[in-house]
């Protein structure tokens, strides 16, 4: 049994680490190629496409998707037909009402951005947001089942379909344009949906069943989830819109590298999240709170087992590091990137306490602290830029999540007696462990 659990978490992990580590590969490519394939105004364009299209989506699986893992995971398998038609009744209510809002406010909200070309956009995106929504639906079904494998290629499918067309592009010099990067999106969601079809077939033996308890269960759950995943992205974002209305968008790029190499650091952090996810919705059900303290403090201190050497390697060589990712104009970054590293420790910590709380029902905390977290960002980020410029949005950043973290480990404490330290303690342990376990012994055999 131990070895069951010891070979879900590594190749889980594995699968995971992988998805986050080339995603962001990936991410980092399309990036270099499409500035020297679009002019200046396009990227700018293309750039709050992406960013409001991502809100949209969030939108729509924030209210579903957490609970279609937890519910799906932790409930018989009679009760499956019942959830699934309930989330997609809710995703496909949610997909209708957005499309709704995209074709109304559109042409407003491209005046208001003084950028036409992102009207026909959004029109031709509302093709996107339909597919992206069933594969949504199979991704969650498949974690829901503790499998990963066809969340991973059908990710790298539809990231890599625009990056190898870029990629063409570039080496045959061949001119692109915004709208026809919206229907290469089109074609990479339908070769993902193929990709994870084939992957999550087996789980698929649904008939819809109308549930009018099992929908009022779960938008009632994810709707504290949905608010929360909302406000972590304007709370991520936050500090690099204020960099720009206060100071330029100059000051708020030199920031975004810094993020972007925080991003890096935070591939572990994902990885695990979407793991312990489904496992601590099945613990909570069979094994009680004690189990989820464990998993818990085991899964943040195996995270920062692979976290800390990172942000030291970074430390040491900050300045190479920066120069290589993105030349000399940017070396005001350096003592950025410095403060950013050191909320890096912190992200585990408030990663996973979204994840186990939950997972054991009380969405509403999650909440409640994200909203508190980012109105002390906003309230930061405002004193410190007027008072410090770039560097003070760092500054806010880090206090802000000193903040978080010490709100949310008293409550964890309370709710569950986790003890931060402990984590450490599992750090330590993980590299003698690893080693024991995963090298010596297959040197042996």
């Amino acid at each position: 049994m131990s070895g069951t659990k010891n070979n879900y978490w590594i190749k889980s992990g594995i699968i995971n680490i992988l998805q986050n580590f080339s995603g962001t590969l990936i991410n980092l490519a399309i990036f270099f190629v499409l500035v020297r394939l679009l002019t200046k105004n396009d990227y700018g364009v293309w750039g709050i496409f992406l960013q409001t299209v991502t809100i949209l989506e969030i939108i729509r699986n924030g209210l579903i998707q957490s609970a279609l893992i937890k519910f799906m995971s932790g409930s018989e398998k009679k009760e499956h037909s019942d959830i699934f038609s309930a989330t997609l009744t809710i995703s496909g209510s949610l997909t209708v009402l957005c499309i709704l809002l995209n074709l109304i406010f559109a042409g407003y909200l491209s005046r208001l951005l003084k950028a036409p070309e992102l009207e026909p956009m959004f029109h031709l995106y509302n093709i996107v947001f339909i597919f992206s929504g069933i594969l949504t639906q199979f991704n969650c079904i498949e974690q829901a089942n503790f499998k990963y494998t066809g969340v991973l290629f059908s990710g790298l499918a539809r990231q890599s379909v625009l990056c190898l067309f870029l990629f063409v592009c570039l080496f045959f010099g061949i001119k692109t344009n915004l709208m026809t990067l919206v229907y290469v999106q089109i074609l990479a969601v339908l070769v993902s949906i193929a990709i994870s079809w084939a992957y999550v077939k087996n789980f698929i033996s649904f008939s819809y069943r109308f549930s009018k308890n099992w929908i009022s269960r779960i938008f009632h759950y994810g709707k504290y989830a949905f608010a929360t995943s909302v406000s972590s992205i304007l709370s991520g974002t936050i500090d690099q819109w204020m960099l720009a209305g206060i100071i330029s968008p100059a000051a708020s790029g030199s920031f975004n590298i810094a993020v972007r190499i925080g991003n890096l650091i935070d591939i572990p952090t994902n990885a695990v999240a979407t793991i312990v996810f489904p496992q601590s919705s099945k613990r909570i059900e069979t094994e009680g709170k004690e189990a989820i303290k464990y998993l818990y403090e085991k899964s943040v201190g195996t995270i920062l087992a692979m976290v800390i050497p990172a942000i030291i390697f970074i430390y040491l060589f900050d300045g190479m590091i920066i120069k290589l990712l993105a030349g000399d104009k940017y070396a005001d970054t350096v003592p950025i990137l410095n403060i950013t590293l050191l909320y890096c420790i912190f992200g585990p910590f408030g990663r996973q306490f979204g994840v186990i709380i939950d997972s054991i029902g009380k969405t509403r905390v999650t909440f409640i602290i994200v909203i508190v977290n980012t109105c002390v960002i906003l309230t930061l980020n405002y004193f410190l830029i007027h008072r410090y410029g770039v560097i003070g949005a760092a500054y806010a950043t880090l206090i802000a999540n000193i903040f978080g973290f010490s709100i949310s480990q008293v409550i964890l404490w309370r709710e569950l007696k986790v003890n931060a330290l402990n984590a450490f303690v599992y750090a330590y342990r993980f590299y003698p462990e690893f080693i024991n376990k995963y090298i010596l012994k297959k040197a042996d055999l």
